[in-house]
Parts: structure tokens; sequence; C-alpha cells
């Protein structure tokens, strides 16, 4: 048993199938990210082209993951070390849930972005109907009333309205270009608006008439929300606090006594805990969130 000629090839023979292992790890690694930056990171990049910020997909791709990199080094270093196998596994296993987790930071501000943007565009959409229904009071055409709303309003209200009137005068319907309009802005208050135009331009209705009530209309729902905004305020300010809570604590823990909290996050109970007060913060996020969300 003690050959050297045996050794060497038990040896041999280990350090080809780690390496093969390896290569093999690595190339799923590189297929997976190839397979990111030009599915996800290219429909992000149009996405956000849709809210008129225009990044390009390898930029894209460059910040999401050097994001994940450097998420996933700190959880590594934080959760296991170099000293064993069984930190280094515990390491890399936290590390790359955490990583994984950080590569949807793009997606997760593009929603961000997508909500102010549509509460925005919800708040100008109101006094853009009053305004078009004193237009077509006037004479004017709808066309000549969206025009004059461009030239009026500020964005992204005015971005909207010059992509349809840009669309009409290539030869697309303007019913078509309503349409599109919709799906950019995917807002509940321009459906009702564009439903409302179709109607009455297909039945002949009195769009003058149909701008003031839907206006009207969204005017107070925005005062039922807001109220409702007002009275549930504490609510998601106790959701917050106790949400942050418990990460604050451990955060200023760590700071006070590192020599405490780190052998804590590197064993397998302080990982377990962890990972179940992340599991149970999530469910009463969830539960918070849907009891305190009202829709009008």
């Amino acid at each position: 048993m003690s050959d050297p000629a045996y050794i060497f090839l038990v040896s041999s023979l280990y350090l080809i199938s780690f390496g093969g292992l390896s290569f093999v790890m690595l190339q799923a690694i590189h297929s997976g990210a190839e397979a990111y930056s030009n599915v996800y990171t290219v429909e992000a990049s149009r996405q956000f082209e849709d809210i008129f910020l225009f990044i390009p997909p390898n930029r894209l791709t460059e910040v999401a993951w050097s994001l994940s990199a450097a998420v996933f080094l700190l959880v590594f270093f934080l959760t296991g070390s170099l000293e064993s196998q069984a930190s280094v596994v515990r390491g890399v296993a936290c590390g790359a849930v955490a990583g994984v987790t950080a590569l949807q930071t793009p997606k997760w501000l593009l929603a961000l972005l997508r909500i102010r943007r549509r509460h925005r565009f919800n708040n100008q959409l109101v006094d853009a109907l009053v305004s078009m229904s004193n237009s077509l009071k006037a004479g004017f055409s709808i066309m000549q009333t969206v025009e004059s709303e461009v030239q009026k309003h500020m964005n992204p209200l005015s971005q909207e309205f010059g992509i349809l009137l840009h669309e009409t005068r290539i030869g697309l319907k303007f019913e078509d270009a309503l349409n599109n309009m919709e799906e950019r802005v995917q807002s509940e208050d321009l459906t009702l608006v564009v439903r409302a135009i179709e109607i009455a331009r297909q039945t002949g209705g009195n769009l003058t008439e149909v701008f003031e009530t839907i206006a009207a209309t969204i005017r107070e729902r925005m005062r039922i929300e807001g109220r409702i905004r007002t009275l549930t305020a504490q609510g998601r300010l106790q959701g917050i606090i106790i949400g942050i809570m418990p990460l604050l604590l451990c955060g200023a823990l760590l700071l006070i006594d590192p020599g405490m909290m780190i052998p804590f996050l590197k064993s397998k109970v302080g990982i377990i805990i962890i990972a179940a007060v992340l599991v149970l913060e999530s469910i009463g996020a969830v539960f918070i969130r849907k009891i305190i969300r009202i829709n009008v």
C-alpha cells in the first residue's frame, strides 16, 4: 500500500477527477453566464428603454455580475473560511445563494422605477384629460389635442404621448398606437382612458364628457387611495421597523463583539438560525403587505 507508484497513480487519478469536475463546473457556470447575458440582461435593457433609460446590455451585465461577486465574497467570509473543507463548502453554498439573489438587482430596480414612473404618469394624466376636454370643446381634433399635451406637460406623459404621435405619423393606426402606449405604461387609469376612447370612436360618443368623467373618477380614486395610505401608514411603519430590527441588531453585535458573532455566523446552527429568520421575515412581510394593501 506504501508503494510510491501506487501513491502516484492514486494521486494522479484524484487530480484528473478533480480537474475534470472543475472543468465541467466552470463550463456550466460559463454557459449560465452567457445565457444570463444574452437573455436576461438584453430583456432588462429593453425594458429600461421603455422607461427612457438607455443602458447598454453589456454595461448592465457588468454591474450585475460585479454586484453578485461582491455579495458572494462578503457572505463567503462571513459564513465560511479557508481553514477547513467544511467551512469552504459552507461559505461557497451561502455565498452562491446570495450571489444569485444579487443578480436579480436589475429586475428589482426596474420594477421600482416602473412604479415611480407610473405614479407620476397617473398624476399628470388627470390634468391632461381636463385640458384635452377643453381643447376638444374649442374645436381641436384628437390628434391636435394630443400634440398640444406633448408641449404642455413634462415627462413621462409628454414622452408617451410623443411616441403615440410618432407612431401615427409613420402610418400606425391610432387605436394600435394607443394599445402600444397602454402596454408600455401598464397603468389602470390609462387603460380606462384607452377603452373609453375606443368605445367613443366606434359609437360616436362625446369625448369631452368622457374625458371629464374619467378625470373626475381618477381624481376621486386617488383621493381615496391617499386616505387609505394615511390610515395604513402606522401599519407600514411597524412592519418596516419589525423587519429591519433583527438585521440592525445583528449588525450592531457584529460591530460591538465580532469575536462572538463571527463564530456564530460560521457555525451550522448560526446559518440555520439566520436562514429561519430570513424565511420568517419574508412570510411576515407578505402577511403585513396583504393586510395593509387595499385595492380601490
